[in-house]
């Protein structure tokens, strides 16, 4: 039974990463996709470009928890748990090879009710909330209500 559980956790595990890859790629400004061009743009002079690092990423969720996990920039696996009933993140990193460097480490953790009630922090759109809630409220339309 132990045993069983361990490799459900572990397909939870292996399999959250792909909502994490989805997310990323919707979060894409939507100019890069629409450049039409095949060949990426030149750099700024004086900017080398950096490798692009593969990802691998899974997703899973159950009714009360969504994991992600990935890779992060220095190709440790991550592990995002998010506990949808009780509204917590918490991130884990987690590292292989030589026996003194395996291990898991908690990164992080944060009870995120409050920041889903946000309608928006650090958000640099062309309009804020406020400023669209005015723009439909001046052709009048009522704007989306979301929540």
């Amino acid at each position: 039974m132990r045993l069983k559980n361990l490799f459900q956790n572990r397909v939870v595990a292996l399999s959250a990463g792909v909502v994490l890859g989805a997310l990323l790629l919707s979060a894409l400004p939507t100019s890069l996709a629409a450049q039409g061009d095949d060949d990426p743009p030149d750099p700024p002079q004086g900017i080398q470009p950096q490798p692009m690092i593969p990802a691998f990423a899974t997703a899973d969720s159950n009714r009360s928890m969504i994991a992600v996990t990935g890779i992060d920039v220095t190709g440790s696996s991550i592990l995002y748990l998010v506990d949808t009933q009780g509204k917590h993140l918490c991130v884990y990193q987690a590292n292989g090879g030589a026996p003194s460097m395996q291990g898991v480490k908690l990164v992080g953790a944060r009870r995120i009710d409050l920041d889903l009630a946000l309608d928006g922090y650090n958000d640099k759109s062309e309009y804020s909330v406020g400023e669209l809630e005015k723009k439909f409220a001046e052709i009048g339309q009522g704007a989306p209500v979301t929540r």
